[in-house]
């Protein structure tokens, strides 16, 4: 093109130093090929596709939470993860012995015991949920790995689909009702600890999703099916703690994802579990009344009777 043809064309609208034959189908404005990208029909302008994108409504999941991209990184999923394992390090290190972690004091401290909780330690329904024997059957720390093992595998799908906050009142809950299944159900002088409560909670929360998503749901149940079952048949296992998570974490994820989708949908959601956690702690609350009176004891030195979650 000869100069005196390029002194006569248009300038790009936000470069004037560079003259352009090119216009955007949308707004007409002359634009340089920088500027201009690929549409539908023809090309449009920088400006005019930020301006449709505006108008778009984000794609969203199930709950209602934004759909993620897939190179968006986990949060909360690993936080847990390394939470727990912080944990488990530092009863370790207090009890100077791995597998013989359930010696120091914060594991004594934290770990449930429903006499205890009757006697003013509240604090032990949810710090049990992040504790893990050493020596669980006498294989080591298995059971801190296999439910870090668990919490990624269901965790790394279902906070995609939940959302972040979302994923986490879940698991909250979830973990809360294990505990709350324990003092209504367990031995008062039992003591139980582990994240599985929470972990059946997500069992639960991925099945409550393949169904509302209609997918087969065959593969989620078998694989509950088999973990109920090593809950029943493998000894020192609190199946208590595993079915009120389950409980819980389903009915849970079942009001995010069936919840009305209007403008209300974040408000219901949020009434809805906050009701469940109310329910669980008035649940609580009536069980210690009825310890009071007749089981309500102390515990010294070390807790016997312990069992694994």
């Amino acid at each position: 093109m000869s100069v005196n043809r390029q002194q006569d064309l248009p300038a790009c609208v936000r470069h004037p130093d560079r003259p352009t034959g090119l216009r955007c189908v949308r707004c007409d404005r002359p634009a340089c090929p920088d500027c201009l990208r690929e549409a539908s029909v023809g090309y449009q302008c920088v400006d005019c596709v930020a301006e449709g994108s505006k108008s778009v409504r984000p794609a969203r999941t199930v709950s209602g939470a934004r759909a993620q991209r897939s190179t968006r990184p986990m949060v909360v999923v690993p936080v847990l993860i390394l939470l727990n394992v912080l944990v488990f390090a530092a009863t370790a290190f207090e009890a100077r012995s791995i597998t013989g972690n359930d010696r120091s004091s914060l594991f004594v401290d934290w770990t449930l015991v429903p006499s205890l909780v009757a006697g003013g330690d509240y604090w032990r329904l949810v710090t049990a949920g992040f504790l893990h024997f050493g020596n669980y059957g006498g294989y080591g720390p298995v059971h801190l790995i296999f439910n870090m093992f668990a919490l990624y595998v269901l965790g790394r799908d279902l906070e995609v689909v939940l959302g972040r906050v979302r994923f986490l009142a879940v698991y909250a809950l979830a973990l809360l009702g294990g505990s709350v299944s324990v003092m209504l159900f367990g031995e008062a002088l039992g003591s139980v600890a582990g994240a599985s409560g929470a972990i059946y909670g997500l069992f639960g929360g991925i099945a409550v999703v393949v169904f509302r998503a209609k997918m087969n749901p065959r593969p989620v149940l078998i694989l509950l099916g088999i973990n109920i079952f090593l809950s029943v048949a493998l000894p020192g296992i609190s199946l208590l703690g595993h079915l009120g998570g389950l409980v819980v974490g389903a009915g849970a994820t079942a009001a995010l994802v069936y919840a009305p989708r209007n403008k209300n949908l974040v408000r219901f959601q949020v009434l809805a579990c906050v009701a469940i956690a109310v329910v669980l702690v008035v649940v609580v609350a009536v069980r210690i009344g009825a310890m009071d009176s007749c089981d309500s004891v102390t515990v010294d030195g070390r807790l016997y009777g312990c069992t694994g979650i």
